[in-house]
């Protein structure tokens, strides 16, 4: 005889408040980072759904597009400890996950003691992260992917929430080590950073060139911040997005593309990728305010989801074809 386990009824009044209490709390967060970070609101949003979503992401631009103040601000608003490591070539592994040290007591007794390094923190900016060597990439990406690194045979978890936002300079490759294409989809998402507009700029150059600069402030903490992102992963996911997402990543593969997109792919995107746009369409719903994420969350999150998990043919690419104009075409034809 079989038995089935009772279901919990659903308090619908407490599911409202929660996602009210979410939203607010979202909204806050939004007007707190807009305060410091002039213009960029989509750069801002798909750092804030990447982060949500509970994700890394791969920020990649130019010098001088406040990427690290960015950085420092979502720490502050999120409530989060933060730091920063320059990778430079002559980065080892050890500066970045720390080292153990021989210590020796009064009594002469020697034993030796972890000195834990700049990644056990809860926002790390890893800034130019093709600069290190593919060794010292490997240490990061590894602690990415299993939030604890191992030293002497011992473990040592990370503290939760723990993300990285890296970046990248798009124009000097000289001397860079590029991130493998495996190491680049443990990214999340890949957020260009582009020039701000006229009017943004002009805000920056009266607001941050006085005696004093507009400081972030708190909006939530830690606790709170994991508190939304397990609502994002409870959130419901409609059939059609469902679809819409299983479109769209199979259709950018080599063997289930359509024949006039077929000939530019050399190589598509996996599941993970349809894991984070899963993801990351629900947590851009509730970073909007809706409680479910629809078709155009994903066609919106299509160019920063995929862009880094697929690339094109040499034919293409001699045809002038690139990846954003490839995922652009997918995009406007799911749903």
């Amino acid at each position: 005889m079989s038995m089935q386990a009772p279901v919990t009824p659903v308090d619908e009044k407490a599911v409202i408040a929660e996602a009210e209490a979410a939203l607010a709390d979202i909204r806050r967060v939004r007007q707190n980072v807009a305060a410091v970070i002039f213009g960029q609101e989509a750069v801002v949003e798909r750092a804030l759904v990447s982060i949500l979503a509970g994700g890394h992401a791969l920020l990649v631009g130019v010098p001088g597009l406040a990427k690290t103040k960015l950085v420092d601000t979502l720490g502050t608003v999120l409530g989060l400890s933060a730091g920063r490591v320059q990778f430079t070539p002559d980065l080892m592994p050890a500066d970045i996950i720390g080292s153990e040290v021989l210590d020796q007591d009064a009594s002469g007794r020697r034993s030796f003691r972890f000195v834990r390094g700049p990644v056990f923190t809860q926002l790390l900016m890893a800034d130019e992260i093709n600069r290190a060597s593919p060794r010292t990439q490997s240490a990061l990406l590894q602690a990415m992917q299993e939030y604890h690194v191992t030293v002497a045979g011992q473990r040592h978890d990370l503290p939760a929430p723990f993300h990285v936002l890296a970046t990248q300079n798009p124009l000097e490759q000289e001397g860079t080590y590029p991130l493998p294409e495996a190491q680049l989809d443990r990214f999340l998402m890949q957020i260009d950073v582009g020039y701000p507009e006229l009017e943004a700029e002009r805000r920056i150059l009266i607001e941050t060139t006085g005696i004093s600069d507009q400081k972030a402030s708190g909006a939530i903490d830690a606790p709170r911040l994991q508190a939304l992102q397990h609502l994002v992963r409870r959130m419901p996911v409609p059939e059609s997005v469902v679809n819409a997402i299983l479109d769209l990543v199979r259709s950018a593969r080599p063997g289930t593309a359509k024949a006039e997109n077929e000939r530019l792919i050399a190589w598509g995107p996996g599941p993970r990728a349809s894991q984070a746009l899963t993801l990351t369409a629900r947590a851009r719903a509730l970073y909007d305010g809706r409680l479910a994420p629809s078709v155009d969350d994903v066609r919106a999150l299509a160019e920063p989801v995929l862009q880094h998990r697929m690339a094109l043919t040499f034919a293409a690419r001699a045809e002038g074809a690139n990846v954003r104009d490839v995922i652009a075409r997918l995009a406007k034809a799911v749903g």
